[in-house]
């Protein structure tokens, strides 16, 4: 591993594995009120974890950039990422819906983008290397058929994602037979693909509408029971407050006293 220069990146997965898990369990200790965490704010504002996150990101990632060769320094740096990177990722939801929604279903997409960054530096830390091809010698030839395959693994992985297919998609850019395979099989109703090619094939719009009904039936309860073991139990989203609209009206000031009209019928 140290040969290979991949120290920094496995001590920046496992750094982001360990502070996404034990961010998850000091979070479910606040909310359930036991242990000695407490939630930060500053000024009556409330500090999310978001923020150090962001800060430690930059500085790991700043730091990667301007260490060069050092592997020691390249190390530290892979710790800092990491433990930024968890930060955010684990309130990533916040990010993308611009509100609290860190206990509601619409942050549990937290938990799905983490997973899916886990996987992906997994497998760049176990060796894997996105559109992982080289010229097999210095002919013309070999080039050209070293472009011929980096660009079919860049058409497939985009077709991947075309179909609606994301997390396929993650791993097929560090796997691209993932790709391949799913870039063949029909895509998810309401994908971008779907919307472009299946409005006028009905009978592939059923199969694939079918195919898919299939799939979550199979995983989503396996998904559910996951994110809740992760994340803890849901609270219901709160209700957008609508404003009442202000009466229509004028004021009429006399002297020192202030009246307000309503306008409406038979007011003058």
């Amino acid at each position: 591993m140290i040969h290979d220069g991949r120290l920094p990146m496995s001590l920046a997965f496992a750094s982001l594995l360990l502070t996404f898990l034990v961010t998850r369990t000091i979070t479910r200790l606040i909310r359930a009120g036991r242990g000695p965490f407490r939630n930060v704010s500053s000024g009556g504002v409330h500090i999310h974890h978001v923020v150090p996150g962001i800060v430690l990101a930059l500085i790991g990632g700043f730091l990667a950039v301007g260490t060069g060769e050092y592997l020691v320094a390249r190390s530290v740096a892979g710790v800092v990422l990491g433990v930024g990177a968890g930060l955010v990722l684990d309130e990533f939801g916040m990010i993308v819906h611009l509100a609290d929604v860190y206990w509601t279903e619409q942050g549990r997409i937290s938990i799905e983008a983490t997973v899916l960054t886990v996987a992906a530096v997994g497998l760049a830390a176990s060796g894997f290397v996105p559109f992982d091809a080289t010229p097999e010698g210095d002919a013309i030839g070999d080039r050209v058929a070293w472009v011929v395959v980096l660009l079919l693994d860049v058409a497939m992985a985009a077709i991947t994602f075309a179909k609606g297919k994301v997390g396929t998609g993650v791993i097929g850019v560090f796997v691209p037979i993932v790709n391949i395979v799913a870039g063949i099989r029909l895509a998810r109703p309401g994908s971008p693909w779907a919307r472009r090619y299946y409005h006028d094939k009905p009978h592939k719009l059923r199969r694939a509408t079918a195919r898919a009904d299939r799939r979550d039936a199979r995983w989503k309860p396996i998904r559910r029971r996951f994110e809740d073991t992760i994340a803890g139990p849901l609270v219901a989203a709160p209700m957008p407050v609508t404003p009442r609209p202000e009466p229509r009206g004028r004021r009429e000031v006399d002297g020192a006293r202030h009246t307000w009209r309503r306008v409406g019928a038979g007011a003058g």
